[in-house]
């Protein structure tokens, strides 16, 4: 490993090489700047010999290029005494069409064996792009079908969407208005229990019998509809003794007897019922 000292002599002279004439900016000199610039330095150089190498082969290759040329130019004119600066100006147009398709096709020379080829693999990359197309439009016709159907869709549940909200709206309203009327009920429903409190207060003050309050009277009148229910068959069994022969005169008296019980039960009910309402 190079001492630090060796390693900033070198950072100091690879940031003079770099700015040149401008003023080098002014950075705190630790170990560890100079050794992240020592770093980049080495990178530097290490790049700058590649792009040499780099730049030294193509001037080689353009050198061997242009020496190929100059004999291909040479042999050509021995042979059939021919340059290109003896062509016409037509010449020179399908010469420099040539060459240019033989650029464009990237052939090593404008020989036939070298254009049959390129032209070959052009075609099929011509009709490889043309079936590729093909694919491609079709998919673009399913796309377009399912994108008409999907707004055809969308146009739908948006209308679906309107008619749930029209809805939904109507259905609002109601409840709001049921809301309401219960509100109403039950702000009633107070105020009567409040005024049923309030008149069972005043009577009890008064000396009214407990036995008629409201809820006296309404499980009395519960009790009496038990009954009538109880009386039912005794009805029945009543008219089928009804039927009988013997000792109807026992029977007639049992009659009259649940006949008046059942019309005082009736009567007080009745009694009960008008005190309440007055």
């Amino acid at each position: 490993m190079e001492p630090l000292e060796e390693r900033e002599a070198k950072v100091a002279a690879w940031l003079k090489k770099i700015f040149g004439d401008h003023p080098i900016p002014q950075y705190e000199v630790n170990p560890r700047t100079t050794e992240i610039l020592y770093h980049l330095s080495e990178r530097n150089r290490l790049r700058d010999r590649d792009v040499y190498l780099v730049i030294e082969d193509l001037k080689q290759k353009a050198s061997e290029y242009e020496s190929e040329a100059k004999y291909l130019q040479d042999l050509l004119m021995e042979s059939v005494n021919f340059s290109p600066a003896n062509l016409s100006s037509t010449s020179s147009r399908y010469l420099n069409a040539l060459v240019d398709s033989a650029v464009a096709l990237e052939t090593k020379d404008t020989s036939l064996a070298s254009f049959i080829p390129a032209v070959n693999d052009l075609t099929s990359d011509l009709f490889r792009t043309k079936s590729k197309s093909e694919e491609i439009k079709i998919e673009l016709e399913k796309l377009e079908k399912n994108l008409t159907a999907t707004l055809v869709l969308e146009k739908c549940l948006q209308e679906d969407l309107k008619k749930a909200e029209l809805h939904l709206s109507t259905e609002r309203a109601k409840v709001d208005h049921r809301r309401q009327n219960m509100d109403f009920l039950k702000a009633k429903s107070e105020e009567f229990r409040f005024r049923i409190k309030a008149a069972e207060e005043q009577l009890s003050a008064r000396g009214m019998d407990a036995s008629l309050s409201h809820q006296s009277l309404v499980a009395l009148s519960e009790k009496l509809a038990k009954l009538k229910q109880q009386t039912i068959p005794l009805k029945k069994k009543l008219e089928s003794y009804l039927d009988l022969m013997p000792n109807p005169s026992l029977a007639q008296v049992k009659i009259e007897e649940a006949k008046r019980e059942l019309d005082s039960i009736e009567a007080e009910l009745t009694r009960r019922v008008d005190m309440m309402e007055l």
